[in-house]
């Protein structure tokens, strides 16, 4: 158990997830070291040390090995050969066997289907002549998903047809291998957020309901607005998914429900999640000092709710005509507003959130959308 207050943690990755990670680590009395090649990375501004270095960097990994007693990743696209040498001297968690079945969606669906865990219709194509055969074997509408390096929408393509289809790989040959799925008509879209003890301890967040546009998360609420036997049945199929991959840290499973309450996993996160933010501000335990005491070894803090909540997601989009007019959140006595300090905003990027408590999940979300409303932003 790594509980010395001069004890060094390690992080790959300095986005906003390794800055509200080194905000919880530092707040714990950890030092914290940000293994991130942008030298504006925000999680530096809290953190004891940035090595400024590609995340495969020898010196860097070196650094790291010698000087953290645990490395934890921000993000699923960390190159698991870098954490598996890092693993040969000191605990890495989540392990890489995990995160790298997690930045593969072709090893993802494959890992659900093979441990019955329930997924909508698929096919793999690694080639074109194997994309050619594939396209003949889905339903339409689909869309083609990039294996690797695809968040918030990027590396995806919705088509209506075969034709669109090889349209769409005509335009973009760099697609290959992919994902192809079939559409499927949702009722609503929910998450699990739970963290897992090497001891295999699981606790569980509240179930989160979520909406996104144009593939980006744009409002949580939580608790998610489901039967209670829904939610239920959603943290058991994220539990064996976390046993099966004997998982250690935070895991974020995302699902798709359909018809009358049928659940289809999407994909999951093997680390804290944009769907999770609301748990800084409506929980006694955030997901990031939960990150924290699994990292360490740590008996895990108490994920209860203590009142509902609604998250909104701040997109670049929104500093189109300069500072946004922050005073009406402050105006909000139940509101709390979270910059994540990037300094070049851009269209679709993320560049902070805002959370609202409520009596309810829907009071909580009527007060987002009406601070969103005054925020100027739009549909």
């Amino acid at each position: 158990m790594m509980s010395d207050q001069h004890t060094t943690l390690g992080i790959l990755g300095g986005g906003q997830l390794g800055r509200m990670f080194a905000t919880a680590a530092r707040t714990m009395g950890y030092d914290v070291v940000v293994l991130d090649p942008d030298p504006n990375a925000p999680a530096a501004h809290f953190a004891t040390r940035h090595l400024c270095a590609p995340y495969d960097d020898a010196m860097a990994l070196d650094i790291l090995a010698r000087t953290c007693a645990a490395v934890t990743t921000e993000f699923e696209n960390a190159p698991s050969s870098s954490l598996d040498a890092l693993a040969r001297h000191c605990p890495v968690r989540p392990a890489a066997s995990a995160v790298a079945i997690a930045q593969d969606r072709i090893l993802e669906k494959s890992f659900f289907r093979d441990n019955g865990i329930p997924v909508g219709p698929f096919v793999v194509a690694r080639t074109p002549e194997a994309f050619h055969r594939a396209i003949a074997d889905i339903k339409y509408p689909a869309i083609i998903k990039a294996a690797r390096f695809g968040y918030d929408g990027k590396g995806q393509v919705r088509v209506q047809s075969a034709d669109e289809a090889l349209q769409a790989l005509a335009d973009q040959p760099s697609l290959l291998p992919v994902v192809i799925e079939t559409l499927i008509p949702l009722r609503l879209e929910i998450s699990v957020l739970l963290a897992r003890g090497a001891n295999g301890q699981i606790m569980f967040w509240p179930v989160a309901e979520n909406r996104h546009q144009n593939g980006i998360l744009e409002i949580t609420i939580a608790p998610a607005r489901i039967r209670v036997e829904l939610a239920a049945r959603a943290c058991k199929i994220a539990s064996d998914i976390a046993d099966r991959l004997d998982y250690v840290g935070i895991l974020a499973v995302e699902f798709f429900v359909t018809g009358f309450d049928t659940l289809l996993v999407n994909e999951m996160a093997p680390r804290p999640h944009n769907s999770g933010h609301y748990t800084l501000d409506a929980c006694v335990t955030s997901q990031f000092e939960q990150q924290v005491r699994t990292l360490c070894g740590l008996p895990l803090g108490n994920p209860e709710l203590l009142r509902p909540a609604a998250m909104v997601n701040l997109l670049g989009d929104l500093w189109a005509n300069g500072t946004p007019p922050w005073e009406v959140i402050f105006q909000e006595p139940n509101a709390k507003l979270h910059l994540y300090g990037k300094q070049a905003p851009r269209p679709g990027r993320k560049m902070g959130h805002f959370t609202v408590l409520g009596n309810s999940a829907s009071e909580a979300l009527k007060k987002a959308m009406r601070l969103r409303t005054a925020l100027g932003m739009t549909d």
